[in-house]
């Protein structure tokens, strides 16, 4: 049985590792800050997946934007995952690690560009998430211009809440994304009228780090019936993209069985889409499958008392990591070694010249000294993905475990490469 969260101590005394890889080898060897994944683990949720839907038709198409690593996507690709992109740049990634997988792309995003289009249509990929009727005449006219087919699904807004950070809220009328559900037939007609164009779907997602199932089944309700008008209309509507979006516990002490929610993730978007025929589910998780498969490791530089508040400062910082910044988002943090004697209160914060630079404040946790290692776990998705190079920091380390092995798949960046875009 694969554990809950990948990176145990093997015993007591013993360091915390990444399978049968002790952490602190890892950081010896490629110094910190430094990402560890694991692939058992990430290969675990994804079967997750795989078994909860293997009575409905459906292909589970990766969000690329939570880790876009290539080594990540090729680990993927072999298992005959599919691929959710928001970019040109990612669609390069994809055909990168193999041109055929394009095959297996749905394209989502409110801003695509005719260069983005004219790549995804000469590559040939399975959808377009059409996310506007803007979007739609450019996608027919560069369709007609490289005379290639574009198969589309509309991205419907259905005005559902899903409680979650307002920043990774899409699903309201007021969000920036999608067509109200309530126009979809008028402009799917529309749609139907370009000979380049063919209407192959209906797709929604309302939003990121949703931990109740009810608003995604409410949603695929929604969406079903609008599939039953689309069919009745005589357009032959094949797939039903329900999006991404289910979250995860970052908290350790709260209880989380990825088994339990992915079964009745399952059952609620089966259960709404229960009256359509021959329809084939798209389904776009990333952070579920790849953020608890992931930990950054940083050595602690200084530990500083300022009156009655103690900073451990470590050599990692919001540049690596920005998710508690950006959205006060919780990480257990541990140390990879724990000392014993009396545990201490303390913000944990990086170098970068920011008082947002953190990753928790008044936290608690075994006494730590200059040296130690810690490691922030659930960071395999939004980590290194919105990594920067702010203060001139180059990004981390990534390295991928499986089995006793540990694999670099992206080298620390120098000055040099920071540097190699500009010019005097």
């Amino acid at each position: 049985m694969i554990p809950v969260r990948p990176f145990i101590y093997l015993g007591k005394n013993a360091p915390l590792a990444c399978g049968e890889i002790p952490l602190d080898a890892l950081a010896k060897k490629y110094g910190t800050p430094l990402y560890v994944y694991s692939a058992e683990h990430l290969l675990y949720r994804l079967r997750l997946f795989t078994e909860a839907f293997c009575e409905q038709p459906h292909l589970i198409c990766y969000a690329v934007k939570a880790n876009p690593s290539l080594a990540i996507l090729r680990l993927l690709d072999r298992q005959g995952a599919g691929f959710d992109i928001v970019s040109g740049g990612e669609l390069e990634r994809i055909v990168t690690v193999n041109k055929s997988a394009a095959a297996r792309v749905v394209f989502s995003g409110v801003g695509k560009t005719a260069p983005e289009i004219d790549l995804a249509l000469r590559c040939g990929i399975l959808l377009f998430n059409v996310e506007s009727e803007g979007e739609l005449e450019l996608l027919a006219e560069r369709a007609s211009k490289l005379r290639k087919n574009a198969p589309i699904a509309l991205r419907v807004n259905p005005d559902v809440f899903a409680e979650t950070h307002p920043y990774i809220s899409t699903g309201l009328r007021e969000h920036k994304f999608g067509i109200d559900i309530r126009r979809a037939r008028a402009v799917y007609r529309n749609a139907a009228g370009y000979k380049w164009i063919e209407p192959a779907g209906v797709s929604v997602h309302i939003g990121s780090q949703i931990r109740s199932v009810e608003p995604f089944g409410a949603a695929a309700g929604r969406v079903a019936d609008l599939v039953t008008q689309l069919r009745k209309d005589g357009l032959s509507i094949k797939y039903l993209d329900a999006g991404g979006g289910l979250g995860i516990e970052y908290h350790a002490a709260q209880p989380f069985k990825p088994e339990e929610k992915v079964l009745q993730y399952a059952a609620a978007l089966i259960q709404a889409i229960r009256k359509l025929d021959d329809i084939t589910l798209l389904l776009e998780p990333g952070r579920f499958l790849v953020a608890q498969a992931g930990a950054l490791l940083t050595r602690v530089l200084y530990v500083k008392k300022n009156g009655e508040k103690t900073f451990i400062i470590a050599d990692a910082g919001m540049n690596d990591l920005i998710r508690p910044a950006l959205y006060q988002a919780h990480h257990e943090i541990v140390p990879v070694s724990p000392r014993k004697g009396r545990k201490i209160t303390a913000d944990i914060v990086g170098p970068v010249c920011e008082t947002g630079d953190f990753f928790a404040r008044d936290r608690e946790l075994p006494p730590v000294r200059p040296g130690d290692l810690l490691a922030i776990l659930d960071a395999g998705a939004y980590g290194h993905a919105l990594a920067s190079n702010y203060n001139s920091r180059p990004r981390p380390t990534e390295v991928l475990v499986q089995g006793k092995r540990a694999r670099l798949i992206r080298r620390r960046e120098t000055t040099a490469d920071m540097l190699a875009t500009e010019s005097m």
